[in-house]
């Protein structure tokens, strides 16, 4: 029984997957259906966490839309999920950002990775 599941599951991955982690600016890129016609839709912010593992991986987008934050989890996996590009690397301590809630402005930012 847990192998058909294990079989399932792994049919259901996509072949590659955008290396990013949390603190990291994304930009990405959705399929959104209205009506008959579908469109993509680009959803650029910082990811503030990352949870689940195999095909239930998700991970959370937080950005600021007109003075008021938007946050919108993903299925990593998702065939809704067209792509997904690394803006910034963040440099971060934390494995789960939400404290960035609570700021504004200069104190919502999170510092650029440089290697």
């Amino acid at each position: 029984m847990n192998d058909i599941i294990k079989q399932i599951e792994e049919a259901q991955l996509k072949n590659e997957v955008t290396d990013f982690k949390v603190g990291d600016t994304v930009r990405l890129s959705a399929k959104v259906k209205e009506g008959n016609r579908e469109r993509i839709q680009v959803f650029e912010g910082i990811v503030i966490k990352r949870q689940g593992g195999s095909n239930r991986e998700t991970f959370t987008v937080r950005k600021n839309s007109n003075g008021v934050g938007v946050e919108k989890t993903w299925p990593l996996h998702s065939p809704i999920v067209e792509k997904i590009e690394v803006v910034r690397r963040g440099k971060v301590r934390r494995a789960k950002l939400y404290y960035l809630r609570d700021r504004v402005g200069k104190a919502a930012k999170v510092k650029e990775l440089v290697k």
